[in-house]
């Protein structure tokens, strides 16, 4: 498979963690930008994102490491270190090692997942993690959706793709009808820069349908917030919300997960809604499947030989996109 051309360390925000993953003293081993994590929660319900070794002699802070407190605690001679990566107990001496720290990442917990913000300059958060319930200020909260973790996502890890094939992927109007193998027509209805955001939306039609395209009420807007998290919803289709969030691990591969969100039906009981939110959710999720076979095995073009309808969308993201790179890309 191509390892992607583009540079594997974009700044932004990127998922590590489904938040249901990590319940209060759990502790969780993860991979990100070509290091070891570790996901830990606290006492107090606070999550906290760190490099996964110990400063005192290395041990792998996932693998038998345990949460006291509001502090990890090494399984290899007991050094505790707390939220801010400190120092804070040493069992067998009478002062921690305020010398020492192990860095961490600041993480922010939303959309029922835990994002981690990376950038190689060090900056720190210049913009913020979108709400899967309250970016469209349409009224609804997390309650009236079903839960999406564990019955309703994704999750592949190690494949030889990168970010911004998802990004460019949602201004693809062409490659419905071959890779979904749907007889839809969108048509883009808005594609807006705000700095680190963009905004993208598209109605739908059918081929064959009587109604003219500019009748549909069906659609999807999505928000981009950088490279590495895209929210959604759709209007006029089963109420679903999607974000997926692309992680790269090391110089070649990213995990990829995804979640889908299904209000629930008030005419049904809990179950039998929960059930429908499920079959509709796994409806979702295939579609979004067939996009990662085409993306773990795509070769960045650039040049890319667009149409001239591809060429607005796709030269305007691949501008944008640069703003996200420490090193020069390509246009």
């Amino acid at each position: 498979m191509p390892k992607p051309m583009l540079p594997m360390n974009p700044t932004g925000w990127f998922q590590v963690a489904w938040s249901a993953e990590v319940a209060v003293g759990e502790v969780l081993r993860t991979r990100a930008f070509d290091r070891d994590l570790v996901v830990w929660r606290g006492q107090s319900g606070k999550v906290a994102v760190m490099d996964a070794y110990c400063r005192h002699l290395g041990a792998h802070l996932g693998y038998g490491g345990s949460v006291v407190g509001d502090t990890i605690q090494c399984p290899f001679h007991g050094w505790q270190w707390n939220a801010a990566g400190r120092n804070v107990c040493i069992p067998y001496e009478d002062r921690p090692n305020l010398g020492r720290k192990i860095e961490t990442f600041p993480t922010v917990e939303r959309n029922q997942s835990i994002y981690i913000w990376h950038d190689v300059e060090g900056r720190e958060p210049y913009f913020d993690v979108p709400d899967i319930f309250t970016a469209w200020d349409d009224g609804v909260t997390e309650d009236d959706y079903h839960p999406t973790y564990p019955d309703c996502v994704l999750f592949n890890e190690g494949l030889e793709m990168h970010p911004q094939y998802v990004l460019e992927n949602g201004v693809d109007f062409a490659h419905f009808k071959y890779v979904h193998k749907v007889p839809i027509v969108p048509l883009f209805t808005r594609q807006d820069f705000d700095g680190p955001v963009s905004y993208v939306d598209f109605t739908i039609a059918f081929e064959g349908a009587p109604a003219s395209i500019d009748e549909v009420s069906s659609g999807v807007e999505a928000i981009n917030a950088g490279l590495g998290l895209a929210v959604t919803r759709s209007h006029g289709m089963i109420d679903n919300r999607t974000a997926s969030a692309i992680t790269p691990v090391d110089d070649s591969t990213c995990d990829v997960r995804f979640s889908v969100w299904i209000g629930r039906d008030p005419a049904l009981t809990e179950e039998d809604s929960l059930a429908r939110a499920v079959k509709h959710a796994h409806a979702v999720i295939e579609q979004f499947a067939a996009d990662i076979v085409i993306w773990s095995h795509q070769k960045y073009a650039d040049p890319a030989a667009l149409v001239r309808d591809e060429y607005p969308g796709f030269t305007a993201l691949r501008t944008w996109a640069k703003q996200f790179y420490p090193t020069t890309v390509p246009s």
